[in-house]
């Protein structure tokens, strides 16, 4: 035993003492259990009075020492451990523990910042061991080791496209320092005909109307206006910041063309789902858009999950990519879709004290799955769709940025429902959904109607006249 686990358990009884306010008529789930308080250089572990001599000790963050901590519980007789979720620090103990054959539950730890007594490392660790032994906490959802290894990707992804936009940025500001207005006649400088001009810009190029020459015919500023945005003072220090935001914007562009690969290949190891099925052909160009990977990700998501959720208004194959890699494809880690929408986050969170609502405003969340939804969600506003038109009717009654959470909300039921039944998603129409809100509406008013005493008549019969019922002299009270 090393030094560092000599006089961790110095005051354990009194410590315990302070810890055992649970009632007695809890009934122990977990007899095997063992509480671990993750640290970045070091983690506490405890496990129950009896099971050694020292029930609490601390092991360095160390890999060797990770192990010695598995092979410590293993002799203790544990089969089950509860951590926090630290930040990452958790994730090679995790790893670790679960390679030992350890049932590793990982929790949240918002839910035990209530600790009684003091706040210590020691306490902390102690308190989880006593919540896991009677079956008080609840795991996060972690999907399996290959999800996990697509997320990774994923993830690495967005992050190289997020520096490859600050360059773009660098780009801009060097241009405008040169008083140069490329940015300011063409939509977007890093298509063709921007990226062009920039060349040529860094190769030495300077007559505005050679550049304005590299123009692409699908651009709608004519060759004249890009030719006078082009007109600069051609100054050494901003060309050299331009050359080199430039060559760091390639740079990461080739990193993401790996990731792409990458991903690509991750993609073609999972299970095929589809039962030989084949994808109808969709409409219109189905090239890929913006930042969205090269290859076709469509027919690899149906091939993965056994449906087509591009189908799906507002949903492309790269939306749908980033809710598969957050959420995995086996939806029974949740019982229903509304568990599923309030795990990302999409339901209302309802604080009612006094029986009156205090408020009911989604919780802050930084759940990858909701934000990408929600992104699909708000590229719905023009979508001549039932979608569309759910969101439009919620943006008019509260304002775009719940209307949005609201359909995001649907498009996550819809995306469950869809991956644990295997169903189709078919687009009612607006029409369908415009006569079914009328529908609803005129349930509504009939009700209200019936308890002022009222009855509410139609103005028209079912032939299209005047119904006879409008020539009375007043409507009367029931």
């Amino acid at each position: 035993m090393s030094t560092r686990d000599k006089g961790k358990g110095a005051g354990k009884s009194r410590v315990r003492g302070e810890l055992n306010g649970l009632p007695e008529a809890l009934s122990q789930v977990n007899l095997n259990a063992a509480g671990i308080d993750v640290g970045a250089s070091s983690h506490f572990v405890a496990v129950s009075e009896g099971r050694s001599e020292q029930p609490v000790r601390e092991f360095e963050a160390y890999t060797s020492e990770l192990y010695r901590m598995a092979d410590w519980l293993l002799e203790c007789g544990v089969e089950t451990v509860a951590m926090e979720s630290t930040g990452v620090y958790w994730i090679p103990l995790f790893g670790v523990l679960e390679e030992r054959g350890l049932e590793v539950m990982l929790v949240d730890p918002r839910r035990l910042k209530n600790v009684p007594g003091r706040k210590t490392d020691v306490s902390d660790c102690q308190w989880l061991q006593q919540l896991h032994t009677y079956g008080l906490l609840s795991g996060a959802f972690r999907p399996d080791a290959e999800i996990r290894r697509l997320r990774s990707y994923l993830r690495q992804r967005s992050m190289l496209v997020e520096y490859a936009a600050h360059h773009i940025q660098h780009m801009q500001k060097a241009l405008t320092q040169m008083n140069v207005k490329l940015q300011h006649v063409i939509s977007d400088i890093t298509g063709k005909t921007g990226m062009d001009i920039i060349e040529a810009i860094v190769r030495g190029e300077r007559d505005p109307g050679q550049l304005a020459g590299l123009r692409d015919r699908r651009i709608r500023a004519d060759e004249e206006t890009i030719a006078k945005s082009l007109h600069g003072d051609w100054r050494e220090e901003h060309i050299f910041e331009l050359t080199q935001a430039l060559e760091l914007y390639r740079f990461y562009h080739a990193k993401i063309d790996e990731c792409d690969r990458q991903i690509e290949k991750q993609l073609e190891r999972f299970e095929d789902l589809s039962g030989g099925g084949s994808l109808p052909t969709k409409p219109g160009n189905r090239r890929s858009k913006g930042n969205a990977p090269r290859f076709d990700l469509r027919t690899h998501l149906f091939r993965m999950t056994g449906v087509d959720l591009t189908e799906i208004d507002g949903v492309d194959g790269y939306t749908a990519l980033k809710v598969v890699s957050e959420i995995g494809t086996d939806m029974t880690k949740w019982p229903t879709a509304k568990h599923f929408a309030s795990w990302l986050g999409l339901s209302p969170n309802n604080r009612i004290t006094g029986g009156k609502v205090i408020s009911s405003r989604t919780k802050p969340s930084a759940n990858r799955a909701a934000a990408a939804l929600r992104m699909a969600a708000s590229a719905l506003h023009r979508s001549d769709s039932a979608l569309g038109a759910f969101l439009r009717r919620k943006k008019a009654h509260l304002g775009a940025p719940k209307a949005i959470t609201a359909t995001a909300h649907r498009l996550a039921r819809i995306v469950y429902s869809m991956l644990r039944y295997g169903q189709k998603y078919v687009d009612a129409g607006v029409e369908y959904y415009e006569n079914q809100y009328r529908q609803r509406a005129l349930r509504n008013a009939k009700r209200r109607a019936a308890k002022l005493g009222y009855e509410l008549i139609p103005k028209f019969n079912d032939q299209g006249q005047p119904s006879s019922d409008l020539h009375l002299p007043a409507v009367a009270a029931r």
